[in-house]
């Protein structure tokens, strides 16, 4: 876009984990969280798309109505849209709220293997305010934390 001005910043933690964040002029922050885990990309994918590989590692507990998610996390729920998915590659979801908000943020995670290795990597891009991305990047390291652990990688 005309006039916007993008800020790259990275991080690396430990050995495996990539944290990356591009800033806007409207403080929203896309941030990257990339963690190495050691599965196929077929046992990934299902983790990343059904209910009972969800409930694994992102929620508690989650169905799915149509093309909407509802995830419930200890007496909470939080509803997000499937945008778009290609199998062993990725999936995209957009928070309901947010698009009720009128927000085009949706968070993303990805499926690659690095081409020097071979290894299987999960990168997650999402969105949050400036001051809240911190918070974020903790949790989305909690959350693959999780998954590597379901997976045994």
């Amino acid at each position: 876009m005309l006039g916007e001005t993008w800020q790259f910043l990275w991080w690396f933690i430990g050995n495996d984990l990539l944290y990356s964040a591009r800033l806007n002029e409207m403080e929203k922050v896309e941030f990257q969280v990339e963690l190495m885990i050691n599965a196929s990309k077929g046992s990934l994918f299902s983790r990343l798309t059904t209910p009972s590989g969800l409930s694994e590692w992102f929620a508690d507990d989650v169905n799915i109505k149509k093309d909407v998610f509802t995830f419930f996390w200890e007496g909470a729920d939080e509803q997000a849209r499937l945008l778009t998915q290609k199998r062993d590659e990725f999936v995209r979801f957009r928070w309901i709220e947010h698009e009720e908000e009128g927000l085009s943020t949706s968070f993303e995670i990805r499926i690659m293997i690095e081409p020097l290795t071979g290894d299987t990597l999960v990168l997650v891009t999402d969105f949050a305010d400036a001051d809240e991305v911190d918070e974020a990047k903790l949790l989305w390291e909690k959350q693959l934390g999780d998954l590597k652990r379901v997976l045994g990688g």
